[in-house]
């Protein structure tokens, strides 16, 4: 199943943001969840405001323990998450 996981960060945490930045993508990248895209989201000045992963998982559960383990979710980034199944319809 897909899963999407939505975040977006603290007001001025762009700072914190940067400073977990590569520690977070060697998370990506360590095989810790089956990502099928990844990326930040980008404020109207272009400035990183949080982040969007669709993961490939058997349950919300699992996609859980895979943002628990994230870097940024470990140094307090994100102001509001969502963890929702996705049923794609297109792509």
């Amino acid at each position: 199943m897909l899963y999407l996981r939505l975040c977006l960060d603290k007001a001025g945490a762009l700072a914190l943001r940067q400073e977990h930045r590569a520690d977070h993508r060697a998370y990506l990248q360590s095989g810790a969840g089956t990502i099928v895209q990844a990326g930040p989201l980008l404020g109207g000045d272009g400035e990183m405001v949080g982040s969007m992963i669709i993961l490939e998982a058997d349950s919300l559960e699992e996609v859980g323990r895979f943002h628990e383990g994230d870097p940024f979710t470990k140094a307090g980034l994100f102001e509001q998450v969502h963890l929702l199944q996705w049923d794609r319809h297109i792509g």
